[in-house]
């Protein structure tokens, strides 16, 4: 049983969730009474309420609370069995998706993830209904999407509505235009100084903490934290000096408060 415990979240209260839920509330499979065939279901009603709402990463949540796009996404994935869908890449675009939608519908509902009790309540204590079954951010990242794709560029797609985290897309993920999509999303947030910085002078690496919480993941892909990022780093001269030489790391402090405008409810 692995009980990781990224964010900040409180490990205690990890620990005692797990327990009392049996350690995950990710169901084995999805059966909705009324479903959506997996070769008519789309992100198109997502994608429309991306584009319209987030500019730069930035969220505008209170026009998304009244988006009948948004809206409408949200009660279609009531009626998808997504174990159905017909392979990896339209599953994985399919959760990425849906814990980004989730996180904006916590903000909208009240939820902020700006202190410890509010992170705790943000992924763990608000539930979310896929399938007609109920599941909640933190399983859906930690024993779902991190375990089922082993794919490290995971970590720069799911957005947890925060500034330090990736920026949110104007735009769904899609199974045929997945691996391009991740790449870029990995491509944007290493090089966003804002969230890493690298001094070729004194050789140390400010990283973003994703690298610190989830470095398990990083080193099992490509065998140390650095050689992972470098293969990102787009200045050719300095992606070569990370792999070269021995860089300090050392973990940015990380920004909890909202990615956007805030709802009319926190306002």
């Amino acid at each position: 049983m692995r009980f990781s415990n990224p964010r900040g979240l409180p490990l205690v209260l990890i620990i005692s969730f797990a327990f009392s839920m049996g350690c995950s509330t990710i169901p084995n499979s999805f059966t909705p009474s009324n479903p959506i065939s997996p070769e008519t279901f789309t992100h198109e009603n997502f994608h429309q309420a991306l584009l319209a709402h987030v500019k730069n990463g930035v969220v505008d949540y209170p026009q998304l609370a009244h988006d009948s796009h948004f809206n409408r996404y949200i009660n279609l994935l009531e009626h998808i069995a997504p174990q159905q869908l017909p392979t990896p890449n339209h599953r994985l675009a399919f959760w990425i998706n849906v814990y980004n939608a989730f996180a904006i519908k916590g903000i909208l509902e009240g939820d902020s993830p700006a202190t410890l009790t509010g992170r705790y309540t943000f992924f763990i204590g608000r539930t979310y209904v896929v399938g007609e079954e109920s599941l909640n951010l933190y399983d859906l990242e930690q024993h779902l999407l991190i375990p089922d794709f082993k794919e490290p560029r995971i970590h720069f797609a799911i957005v947890c509505a925060s500034q330090s985290c990736p920026k949110l897309q104007s735009a769904a993920y899609t199974y045929e235009s997945l691996d391009q999509q991740l790449t870029a999303s990995a491509q944007r947030f290493i090089n966003d100084p804002t969230r890493n910085r690298f001094d070729q002078q004194r050789q140390i690496a400010h990283l973003s903490k994703i690298f610190d919480w989830f470095s398990e993941d990083f080193i099992n892909h490509s065998g140390s934290l650095l050689g992972y990022i470098a293969q990102f780093v787009s200045d050719p001269d300095l992606a070569n000096d990370i792999r070269q030489n021995s860089y300090t790391i050392e973990f940015l402090d990380y920004d909890w408060s909202l990615n956007g405008v805030p709802p009319l409810s926190q306002k």
